[in-house]
């Protein structure tokens, strides 16, 4: 299933099930996706040499050329100035966003080991939904021994939902594996 048939899935089977379940008149007022921003964050001084490898593992997770994230004000404690490069960000939507999200839901979490689904308590309270790799090895794409700096990376998924309820019925309908 290509991207372009994922969005078709979305319009033929799940928007008709969220119009009936939650009684909207209109096919606008139910919720869908908006964007997925994937974002990987450098940890120590030590480690700034890893913010070229973290764009490269992006940019082969992602297809698309992820913006390098500058810290905003200095920190003495953690050696941070402001102005130095602390991670890097990429912003997927469209054609690219439901590739992505089609790959993270039949690919990448099923080669989690021990995986049980993914929490569904990680709502933000305004129907988007954020979920944490520890290290970029699940994702098929990356060659684990071309990596000497691996990075964990958060996934938030953003949607037009009001509630959680709203967005995790949207994510469900989709094929998210939620644990009970």
């Amino acid at each position: 299933m290509s991207a372009s048939v994922f969005k078709e899935f979305y319009q033929s089977q799940v928007l008709p099930k969220l119009m009936a379940s939650r009684g909207y008149t209109n096919r606008l007022q139910a919720p869908r996706l908006v964007k997925i921003v994937i974002n990987a964050g450098i940890g120590s001084a030590r480690e700034r040499e890893a913010i070229p490898e973290a764009v490269k593992i992006l940019s082969t997770i992602t297809g698309q050329k992820p913006v390098v994230t500058k810290a905003r004000t200095s920190i003495s404690n953690f050696k941070l100035r402001e102005g130095m490069q602390v991670g890097v960000c990429v912003t997927l939507r469209g054609e690219t966003m439901y590739n992505f999200l089609y790959r993270l839901i039949n690919v990448t979490l099923p080669r989690v080991r021990d995986f049980r689904g993914v929490s569904p308590k990680a709502f933000d309270g305004a129907g988007n939904y954020t979920l944490g790799m520890s290290e970029p090895s699940v994702f098929a794409e990356v060659d684990m021994d071309k990596v000497k700096h691996a990075c964990g990376m958060n996934i938030s998924v953003v949607t037009t939902a009001r509630t959680d309820a709203e967005a995790k019925e949207l994510l469900s309908l989709l094929g998210m594996p939620f644990s009970n």
